[in-house]
């Protein structure tokens, strides 16, 4: 049936209960019917173990029908939900559970943590399958780590609304921004549901009625056979994907058809013009871009014709949102000179969970800056020319090197040590510790794997450095701050 008019997953699952949803990883098919006959039972499941508006409900979930559920069921009675990255190391998942305050977090036998609730089944037994009362809308609270490597929430206020009242103004943005549009389509989750743009895309795919195929893990022929297989028209990726499938001999990509492509959405990390260049070519005009964090959503973004016609672009301001590029002293820039982004919406602002003092320091009254360097050609479209000083994207993913310098601080063996991300074909970016040994401590390849089998039980595998070496003196300031500008130029420098 049309569901063009429909308001959102709820209301279309209750008009259209055999069409499809989910296609699992395993290919199992749930229908709109029967998901929100479970997200109902966990939304009874959930008030029933005493939590109300306002609280929080966590999940180590992995790619599935259970994420799935608990985004849709915390949707619905008013509760954040924290979706965790399971990669990450027990102290680190415990740090957000307590920070965030979870009730209830809900995991998998795989990815179990102390006290949780394996999968959804518990909290739907015996539940009723009809809509709970008092509907109200709910959040996803995502934990980011700012310039000190330790997570922090980001929240919003919870508007006190029905589900259903944000769906008018989800359909209008996304349609502006990427030509998403309520209907038959059909969505492909490509990267774990834990990060923000891809678990976002998934609910606002069952928001416009489009069914989602959900996959375990990325595998670059796998993602074209799953296009092909099942038609998709729109995805989310990210850039090293790109890289990843350009790669594929010219007889696999041959082998596909992507026809039925019509929006593959990208962020996460600055593409490389020739990547996206030749995805292009290949799949045709159906790259969509947009810029932005955690903390300030879509703020800027480019279609595919805008883009080929000023490539490296990230975009003009997103609907709702405004720009001014500042110098250090907060003046404004005029076009073609960087300086610092700052971003504006009229939907209003974020705070970090628990720390006023963060929230503030990362304001400038009612503006917000990620951090992030570029500048505005004549015609408004941003340029950036560096993604954050220190922060590193690999492979789509933030990496913060206080973190890592942390932890390899606690080891015997080390003075000093700075970490840098070095530039990478594939990934964007890969982790580089640069490391001042104690006076008496051998630097060399035993030291190395000293070092590394150090960081396996404090820091996820992702974060650890791919490439370690050693120097006599780390540069700080009189202040004692490194400069980590020096480290790297140096670093780069000497592989020129």
């Amino acid at each position: 049936m049309d569901v063009t008019g429909l308001p959102g997953f709820y209301a279309i699952a209750a008009a259209d209960p055999g069409r499809l949803a989910v296609i699992d990883t395993d290919g199992s098919r749930t229908t709109y019917g029967e998901l929100l006959t479970r997200v109902n039972q966990v939304s009874h499941g959930l008030r029933a173990r005493g939590l109300s508006e306002g609280d929080v409900v966590a999940g180590v979930l992995p790619n599935g029908i259970d994420a799935v559920i608990m985004l849709m069921a915390t949707g619905q009675i008013g509760l954040y939900y924290v979706p965790i990255n399971w990669h990450l190391t027990e102290p680190e998942v415990a740090y957000i559970l307590s920070d965030c305050d979870a009730k209830i977090v809900v995991t998998s036998p795989e990815y179990a943590v102390p006290g949780g609730e394996i999968g959804t089944a518990g909290l739907a037994e015996g539940q009723p399958g009809e809509a709970p009362g008092e509907r109200t809308l709910g959040a996803v609270m995502w934990y980011t780590s700012g310039t000190t490597g330790f997570p922090k929430g980001v929240q919003r206020k919870l508007p006190g609304t029905d589900p259903e009242s944000v769906v008018p103004l989800y359909v209008w943005f996304f349609g502006e921004v990427v030509d998403l549009t309520p209907g038959d389509g059909v969505h492909l989750v490509t990267s774990p549901m834990y990060h923000s743009a891809p678990c976002a895309h998934t609910q606002f795919a069952l928001h416009f009625g489009h069914t989602v195929v959900i996959t375990p893990r990325f595998d670059p022929e796998n993602i074209l056979e799953l296009v092909e297989r099942h038609q998709v028209t729109n995805a989310m990726m990210v850039p090293t994907m790109f890289h990843r499938m350009l790669q594929l001999p010219d007889e696999v990509k041959a082998r596909y058809d992507v026809s039925s492509l019509r929006q593959v959405i990208h962020t996460a990390a600055a593409c490389p013009v020739a990547v996206k260049r030749g995805i292009m070519d290949w799949w045709g005009p159906v790259l969509y871009e947009y810029y932005g964090s955690t903390e300030s959503t879509i703020a800027f973004s480019v279609k595919p014709h805008d883009w080929l016609a000023r490539p490296g672009t990230v975009g003009r301001p997103a609907p709702t949102f405004e720009t001014k590029i500042l110098d250090e002293a907060g003046e404004e820039l005029p076009p073609g000179e960087p300086g610092l982004v700052y971003v504006k919406s009229s939907l209003g602002n974020f705070e970090y969970r628990k720390d006023p003092a963060k929230t503030a320091a990362s304001m400038r009254g009612e503006w917000y800056t990620p951090g992030d360097i570029g500048y505005l050609d004549k015609d408004g479209f941003l340029f950036l020319c560096d993604r954050r000083t220190d922060l590193i994207v690999s492979g789509g993913v933030n990496i913060y090197p206080a973190e890592i310098e942390a932890a390899l601080l606690e080891h015997s063996s080390v003075a000093d040590v700075a970490v840098i991300g070095a530039p990478d074909e594939e990934w964007g970016h890969n982790v580089v510790a640069l490391v001042e040994p104690v006076p008496g401590a051998t630097p060399g390849p035993e030291l190395t794997a000293e070092l590394l089998e150090h960081l396996g039980p404090r820091i996820a595998r992702f974060k650890h450095p791919k490439v370690i070496e050693y120097r006599e003196k780390l540069p700080r300031t009189p202040t004692g701050k490194l400069s980590r500008y020096r480290v790297r130029q140096e670093f780069l420098d000497a592989r020129r």
